[in-house]
This record gives structure tokens, sequence and C-alpha cells, in this order.
């Protein structure tokens, strides 16, 4: 606030100085110019009336002659300053609207008030950094679920983006570069209310000075980064960043479950991404040969997470330098049909277009198609503007960086068991994932599958310790019934049961329930609201336990413990 009075000082100096010279001399005029009373003797005007007439003479509200008739030598200098005064109203008016016209004092105040507003936020939010692709997706998949969020970008084009998108809670923006402390202390990094900081910008460096940033002026915030490079992931892990998305390492994963537990990326797909591949994409042949155009940092991570499975691989690079540590390569861009027939693409179930070129990608693929039209087919996409153009290539797999950090991020911010059940779903074999597959698939169908996850205590799950401390014991199967009717169950299951650190994939209903327990479940968000009601209501969940309302006098659970 005070840069923005300086500015204003400093802009209508020179008018204020106008100003208030006109008025002084004004006065000081009409103190000395002799007038004339009532009775024809010589009067002259104290600084009191003189001070009042200029006044509201100055500001033409209109007047009369005080305390009387004016002389000649008053009215002429009236006249003069009537025009002195309004020529310097005028003056000042003019650099007043000339400098709420300019940018920077404009961006004063949206940031003043953008500062007020996160400073009067009283629930938790999250700081995002970068309104991208990725920025918005997992905003608004936060605004879903009615979690608070504050924007930075550098882009006015983008913070305006932010305004006009249709959110269901309130997001303030500012546009401002978020590599400063001054603008993170602004969008409220060291507020109470600031949960975790989310630095999503397509620049390392920026993500690398936010990270910094957030750990030294608060440590106990959450960080989350993305970033592209080894080096720079490296760096992000030394001083603790929590999360760090790598969108080239996560989507290698990704695919080279497709190569090999096609059934267990599926179940991934589905955990994951909220625009999950059907069913029947699991029967299409992706086990044997992989064809890998381009030897940049995806494609090397493409190939250590394919070899860790021994999938059979040919890597193409039109740079042998690329090439030189690797067997089996064929140097070529892989956009002629002479340098894929070298590689085998007849004999191949897949092949990845993964140059950081979008129209060398896109003539691979076409090519590929036409001589293989069986090929499993993954195309990386850089540039967001050729959206249009992949969505009509047929790829099977479009490798999109945005989408994957946001995916990957919001399974972080849902619950921090997916991850961990991610992880030792992967150890399991594949016939094990296809039966997973079939029960998410009874549950969901077509629909986005959900995942959350509760943790039994006083203050997430009071209705399930309040029945505990009756002395009653609470099953799994209670939570997953419905609360509005008793028969029904809840469109969910759970995945994972976390006790005393021990971990239990696919928990049985029967289960009984005790403090300390987590549980991680996936199904419709209609279940994960329902459940709520279940969790959080005494008298529903007795009823779902028992079919009867509960009795709330004290001689009737009295006997109920005998």
């Amino acid at each position: 606030m005070s840069d923005i009075f300086y500015l204003l000082l400093r802009r209508l100096r020179q008018p204020l100085i106008t100003l208030i010279v006109i008025y002084s001399v004004s006065t000081v005029g009409f103190v000395i110019i002799p007038g004339q009373d009532d009775q024809g003797n010589v009067w002259h005007m104290d600084f009191f009336h003189a001070v009042y007439f200029v006044s509201f003479m100055g500001s033409t509200i209109g007047f009369g002659e005080i305390p009387y008739a004016f002389t000649a030598a008053q009215r002429v200098w009236t006249l003069i300053s009537i025009y002195g005064t309004v020529i310097s109203w005028l003056y000042s008016i003019g650099s007043l609207l000339a400098l709420f016209q300019e940018p920077v004092f404009g961006r004063m105040l949206r940031r003043r008030s953008f500062v007020n507003e996160v400073s009067n936020f009283n629930e938790p939010f999250y700081l995002v950094c970068g309104y991208g692709i990725t920025g918005s997706a997992i905003i608004k998949k936060l605004s879903e679920r009615g979690i608070r969020s504050v924007v930075i970008d550098i882009s006015q084009e983008r913070i305006d983006r932010l305004e006009m998108d249709d959110l269901l809670t309130r997001v303030p923006g500012l546009c401002a570069d978020a590599s400063l402390p001054e603008a993170l202390d602004d969008a409220g990094l060291q507020h109470g209310s600031c949960v975790g900081v989310l630095a999503l910008t397509n620049n390392d460096n920026v993500n690398l000075s936010i990270s910094i940033a957030s750990k030294l002026l608060a440590p106990q915030r959450i960080v989350v980064s993305r970033t592209e490079s080894e080096v720079n992931a490296r760096n992000l892990a030394s001083f603790g960043t929590e999360h760090i998305v790598d969108p080239f390492r996560a989507y290698a994963e990704y695919l080279s479950l497709a190569a090999h537990s096609p059934y267990m990326h599926l179940v991934y797909d589905w955990l994951i991404n909220p625009y999950h591949r059907p069913l029947s994409s699991a029967y299409k042949k992706t086990s044997g040969r992989w064809i890998i155009c381009g030897l940049g940092r995806f494609g090397k991570a493409l190939y250590h997470e394919f070899a860790k499975h021994d999938v059979e691989l040919v890597l193409l690079d039109d740079d042998a330098r690329q090439l030189k540590n690797y067997k089996n390569t064929v140097v070529g861009l892989g956009t002629e049909a002479a340098t894929l027939e070298v590689a085998g693409v007849r004999e191949a179930v897949g092949i990845i277009a993964g140059t950081n070129n979008d129209a060398d990608n896109l003539s691979i693929i076409l090519t590929a198609q036409e001589l293989n039209p069986k090929l499993v087919t993954v195309v990386r996409q850089n540039l967001n503007t050729n959206t249009l153009v992949y969505k009509n290539s047929n790829a099977d797999f479009i490798m999109e960086s945005g989408r994957i950090i946001a995916n990957r991020i919001l399974a972080k911010l849902k619950t921090p068991l997916l991850p961990v059940f991610i992880e030792q779903m992967q150890r399991q074999d594949d016939v094990w994932a296809h039966t997973l597959l079939n029960r998410m698939s009874s549950i969901a169908s077509d629909s986005e599958l959900d995942s959350w996850s509760i943790t039994v205590n006083e203050e997430a799950t009071p209705a399930i310790m309040a029945i505990m401390g009756d002395g009653d014991q609470v099953k799994l199967s209670a939570l997953m019934k419905d609360p509005r009717h008793r028969k029904d169950q809840l469109n969910c299951f759970p995945l994972m049961l976390r006790r005393n650190g021990d971990l239990k994939l696919l928990p049985g209903e029967l289960t009984l329930l005790e403090e300390g327990d987590e549980i991680l479940f996936c199904g419709l968000a209609d279940a994960s609201d329902q459940m709520s009601w279940s969790i959080n209501n005494y008298n529903i969940l007795f009823y779902l336990q028992t079919g009867e309302e509960p009795s709330h006098n004290l001689l009737a659970k009295l006997l109920k413990r005998i």
C-alpha cells in the first residue's frame, strides 16, 4: 500500500503544487485587495473568509459575494482566480486519470487487492505457481473437491483466463514472477492456512527457485515440483522437496506397464487418469518388439524402463553419437519408410515417436501405420497448439507432459495412500491385476473412477470412534452401505488397509476396524460423499450396523452394555 501512495504522490506532485500555488495566490489576493462594507468604509477580507470564498469558487459550486458586495478590483481578481483554479483542476484531474490508465498503477492496485483477499483466507489452500495445462487441470479438480487455491503466473493472459474459467470456487490470481520470494509471500506462502506449494511452471530454474524459497520461508509446507531435467531432479531432492514429478520418467513407467503387464497398466490408468482407457484395450497385443524413435531424455527414460522387463527394443535416432552405447540401433529419424523397414516395423508390436519435433512425430506415426496397421502407436506432443492435430492422428497413446504431471500430482494430493498402493500392486502378477480390473469395471464401467482414504480417529471418523467407545465393533462392510438404503451397497470397495505400518491389499469386507487404521477406497465420487455421512454421523452408522435407530436413553445404553 505504501508503494501505491508513493507512486500516487510522485505522479501528482506537479498538479498538487500547481493547485496549492494558485489557491494560495488567490487567497492572498483577496486578503490584500481592499473592499467596501455596507457603510462605505474600506474593509479588508480576513484569511478565513478568503479561504472559504476561494474554496467554493474554485470548485465552481456557485457563490455570493461575502460578507459585502465586491468592489470592481475584487471582481477582477475573482475572474482571474476562477480561470486559474478551473485550469489547475482540469490539469490535476487529467493527470489523475492518466495515472489510473497506466498499466503499472493498475497492476499495483490488483496486487494490493490480491494480497488483501489471500490474507483473509481462513480455510486450507494450495499455492499453485503456473496456470498452464498442468495448473489449470489441478485447480479444476481441487475446486470440484471444495479445496481452495491461489495462482501465480507470469502471463497476464493466463490470469485473465483464470478469471473467465467456470470454477466452483473463487481462485484469486496474481500476474508476477513466481521465482521472486516477495511474490510468493504476497500469494500466502507464509499464511497459516497454506498447506502446500505446487511449482508447475515450464521453466526448471523457476521451479527450483520456488522450491528453495518455500523450504526457507515455510519449511513445514509440502512442496511439489515438476522438472524435465535429471540434474534438477537431484537438486530438488537434495533439500527435501516432498514430491518431484518428471513427466518423461512418469510416462516411461506408465508405458512400460502396457508393454509387459497390460492389465496392471489399465489398473494404474484407471486410478491415475480420469479419462482412462476402456477395458477392451487390454486385449491388444503389446508383448514383442518395440521401436523407439528419438533417443533424447524421453527416449532414454523409455529405454531404461523397458529394459527392466526384458522388452525387445530397436532404437532410432538421426544422431549416430546418441546410439553409440546401445544395441539394436538404426541411424535415422523414422520419418522415412525405408528406415522403419530396417528397424523391423512389420514385425513390431509398438512404435514410439518421441522426438522433440511434433511434425516429425506425426510423420513417424503416419508412416508406421501405413506399413503395419496393427501397431500400438505412441506419440509425444510437444506443443499445446497442436492438440487438434494429435487428436485426429489415431494414435493409441498421446504423451502430453502437462496432463501426466497433473494426474500424478492429483493422485498424491488426493491421498498419500494411493502412491503406496500403486507401488505395492506392481509387485503382483497380471492375473491379480485382471481380477482387480474386472472388479473396478463392475463398479465404474466407463465413468471416472475416484479414490479416497479415511483414517479411524476422533477427528476424521467420530461416528466409528463413538460406536467403538460403546463397546461395539465396526466392520469394514458397514462403511460401504448406502446410508439412504441400508440394503444397497455403495459403488466402491477397499483397495488397501494400513495398520501399524503393515499393508494389506484388497482387505475383506468383514475386517474389524481399529483405531489408527488407514483405508484406501476406490469407486464413484458419489460414494465418497455418502460414506462421509456414515463415518461422521453416529445415528446413521448405528442404523447401518444394526438396522435400528439408536436409543439415547441412559438406561437403555447401560442395559445394552450388560
